[in-house]
């Protein structure tokens, strides 16, 4: 008990949090010709480790331990912590989680995308689970697209990475922004694709797709007869009518589907303050969104298709940098203004929506994302565009 209450008392967990995602808080994109090399060398290391049998299986009695917790499988713990590089080699290892196996959870878990929490949660658990012969397979399939795509890049672009729901602006090889996002989940996933950004919408009106009616809309207001009041959501007819939600049979999901379906900006707009728009068959677009608790989830995958984007005023700005007439201030004040308001973005930055599972940076740290829509374990290596 002695013991524990000193490790609690003496342990800069801050700081490991911080340690941790320095990791991977680098300039460096997801995509680009570097990052293939890097991915080479990540192989060269990863080979020879899983020859000889890769790192031990971590014990379900692991999981929940934190620091300043004492049980023996926070030995089995620091071994696997050791042998991906997460954790330094010590001396000795005990049954405690002490400064060192603190720090190495929290490196583990900034590696794969994880909310950094230094606690083996069942996120962290189950990534702990996945065999070493499984992420040198990533390795391979990831170099391979990587390699493939990077061809395609230009000086600028922006690319939205599914599997870690995050979004880089890159220029000049060099990330300048990199977004939180939301991304299509399973059932609904964002295609992949490449395409370039051609308008901005600001305050849009959302029209609820045809889809989303048929699977959602119908079912909700069967529960609860308000939820288009509610949702600032108003029913027009094929000449612009406007329709009382009450003359609707919402079981009659064929007579449903014939009405348009218009949100109103506002604070409670599907898309929020700003729609970005790039041409693509599937009408998908990058949009803001009123629900920002969702950026603080570890799977991000909850859209129908689209991709949600946390801080999308900065996005923004850097889009319509070369219109010349805006900056971050008049950017902010047209979203708190609610005025609807169209503009055309005089460069059409190429926008590319990609699936890389693994990827490495200079300084040598590997970084792991879940295969949700299953493309690796198809073997999938190139997408069509």
């Amino acid at each position: 008990m002695f013991d524990r209450d000193r490790v609690l008392r003496n342990v800069d967990q801050n700081g490991n949090t911080a340690a941790a995602q320095a990791l991977i808080a680098t300039n460096e994109p997801i995509l680009s010709y570097d990052t293939a090399y890097n991915l080479q060398l990540a192989i060269s290391q990863y080979e020879p480790f899983v020859a000889a049998g890769g790192w031990e299986e971590t014990p379900q009695e692991a999981y929940g331990l934190k620091l300043g917790e004492s049980r023996k499988a926070a030995i089995a713990l620091k071994r696997r912590l050791i042998s991906s590089g997460d954790m330094a080699m010590v001396e000795s290892v005990s049954d405690m989680i002490d400064a060192p196996a603190d720090a190495g959870i929290r490196a583990f878990q900034a590696r794969h995308g994880l909310v950094v929490n230094g606690q083996v949660d069942e996120a962290t658990w189950y990534a702990l689970s996945v065999p070493a012969q499984t992420r040198l397979n990533q390795l391979y399939l990831n170099a391979q697209r990587v390699q493939t795509m990077a061809a395609n890049l230009s000086e600028r672009y922006v690319v939205v990475n599914i599997p870690a729901a995050t979004i880089e602006a890159v220029a000049g090889g060099m990330v300048e922004q990199r977004h939180t996002a939301v991304v299509g989940r399973v059932d609904r996933a964002t295609p992949i694709m490449a395409s370039k950004v051609s308008q901005i919408n600001f305050n849009p009106y959302w029209h609820v797709p045809k889809s989303l009616v048929e699977r959602d809309l119908t079912k909700y207001m069967q529960e609860n007869p308000n939820y288009l009041a509610e949702q600032n959501i108003h029913i027009y007819d094929g000449s612009g009518n406007e329709i009382s939600p009450a003359t609707i049979d919402w079981t009659n999901i064929g007579n449903a589907v014939n009405y348009m379906y218009r949100q109103e900006p506002g604070a409670a707009n599907s898309m929020g303050h700003c729609k970005i728009n790039f041409y693509n068959p599937y009408d998908c677009y990058l949009h803001d969104t009123p629900s920002k608790a969702l950026f603080g989830e570890n799977a991000r995958f909850h859209s129908s298709g689209c991709v949600r984007v946390e801080g999308v005023n900065q996005l923004v700005n850097w889009l319509l940098r070369d219109n010349g007439d805006w900056d971050q201030n008049k950017v902010d004040m047209t979203f708190e203004s609610l005025q609807r308001l169209d503009v055309e973005c005089k460069a059409r930055v190429p926008l590319h929506t990609t699936y890389i599972t693994a990827w490495a940076n200079k300084q040598g740290t590997v970084s792991f994302r879940d295969d949700v829509y299953q493309f690796d374990a198809q073997g999938k290596v190139t997408f069509e565009a």
